[in-house]
């Protein structure tokens, strides 16, 4: 027979009561240790950051900038009056001399008005001989009549003479005397008269000549004007050098379609560009920002791509175009193969040395003379942590450090963005 034990009931409920008292506090205890464990630290590969050490010591301050290399001397060739093209003789990439005939325009107006200027001059040295020959039969004719004149004073005079010797003697009266003394005063009024006149006819001659002459070096110099421009339908290169490009058919200049035969042109079109090959320089495109320390005169080099060139800065365009200045190096040493105008370069322009600085690698995210944040490798080397570093002077590739690190200090020199929200990171 079964016997019922008292109490066991009552037992069952005190034991379930202190096993959940001790789970919940279990639990709870389990929760606060979690709570006050730290986040993990973001992991970031090792293989993907960029670092560098801090240094001290000189520092070359540089800026960098992409360019072309130019000509040095570009000749635009124009049209000189409007035209026609009838003939293309070379196409751009052609060597040429000064003497290249590039094309061959036409103009029958212009033509038409050198041959009449050439009419118009041989006229005017026909009407100078002409002149000059009825010069001098006037003159002729004013110095027979001075002849005659002076002949006739000469006889007056004698006439005179011998009436007086007959009228001392008494044989002709004394009116007769005075009527031939009187004849030859008139005569020799009218000598020094014609005397003068032929005197004048001299300087009336050589005035009249010389107008004549001068109207002929008028018609001389037009005419020259006439045949220099139909000259200039032939049209040349100018200088040694290599033919570019072709113009086009109105004064927009080598903006506007190439020029083909057939077509006409206005004076002032651009015809042709013309640059000297072997001698070129570099344009480089520097931002703003550093352009302000670049000064003429400093060194720097030129990357090809197939050689480096040595060269100075020898000009700085005064204008910034969408956040960079246009600098112009001259270079230094031989082209090498292959370099010719618009070939794509790398510029380096040195600005100054820096004798004794601490610096780094320039980071991606750092610009000179500012204050950013950057990740410096512990000691253990599996991790970094986040530092405020102050920046100063800038170069290409390096930047002055002026607190915040130490000579001998780790980096990370990449952009390290993603990681804005945690001051440490562990590195894989």
């Amino acid at each position: 027979m079964d016997v019922q034990r008292q109490g066991v009931k009552k037992r069952k409920v005190i034991r379930r009561t202190i096993f959940g008292v001790v789970l919940v506090g279990a639990l709870a205890g389990a929760a606060y240790g979690v709570k006050q464990l730290k986040p993990a630290l973001p992991s970031v590969d090792a293989g993907t950051v960029w670092p560098d050490t801090v240094k001290r010591g000189p520092m070359l301050r540089q800026v960098h900038g992409l360019g072309s290399l130019v000509p040095e001397e570009v000749v635009w060739i124009s049209s000189v009056t409007d035209g026609r093209v009838e003939k293309i003789y070379i196409q751009p990439g052609t060597l040429v001399k000064p003497d290249t005939v590039i094309m061959q325009l036409s103009n029958p107006t212009l033509t038409q008005g050198m041959v009449a200027a050439e009419f118009d001059l041989k006229q005017a040295e026909a009407n100078l001989q002409d002149l000059n020959v009825t010069l001098q039969s006037t003159t002729f004719d004013k110095q027979a009549v001075a002849a005659q004149v002076a002949s006739d004073l000469s006889d007056a005079r004698l006439a005179a003479d011998r009436d007086a010797q007959l009228s001392k003697l008494g044989l002709i009266p004394e009116l007769d005397v005075k009527l031939s003394q009187s004849k030859a005063k008139q005569l020799e009024f009218r000598n020094q008269l014609e005397e003068k006149r032929l005197g004048i006819i001299h300087q009336s001659v050589e005035a009249q000549l010389a107008a004549q002459k001068v109207k002929i070096d008028q018609l001389k110099a037009a005419y020259a004007l006439k045949q220099q421009q139909v000259e200039q339908l032939r049209v040349r290169a100018g200088v040694a050098g290599t033919l570019q490009q072709l113009g086009s058919a109105s004064a927009a200049g080598a903006n506007g379609p190439p020029l083909e035969s057939g077509q006409n042109v206005t004076a002032g079109a651009i015809l042709a560009k013309v640059a000297q090959q072997n001698r070129l320089k570099a344009q480089v495109k520097i931002t703003e920002t550093e352009a302000k320390d670049i000064a003429i005169g400093q060194p720097a080099s030129i990357d090809t791509r197939n050689g480096i060139i040595p060269g100075k800065v020898i000009r700085i365009d005064p204008s910034a175009v969408n956040g960079t200045v246009l600098v112009d190096v001259a270079l230094q040493g031989a082209l090498p193969d292959g370099a010719r105008p618009d070939l794509s370069v790398d510029g380096t322009i040195d600005i100054e040395r820096l004798n004794d600085v601490m610096y780094v690698g320039r980071p991606t995210v750092g610009q000179p003379n500012s204050t950013v944040t950057m990740f410096r490798y512990d000691p253990d080397g599996k991790t970094a942590t986040r530092t405020t570093v102050k920046l100063g002077r800038a170069s290409v590739g390096s930047i002055e450090v002026l607190s915040g690190l130490k000579v001998g200090d780790k980096v990370i020199l990449s952009d390290m963005s993603q990681q804005d929200s945690h001051d440490r990171i562990r590195l894989n």
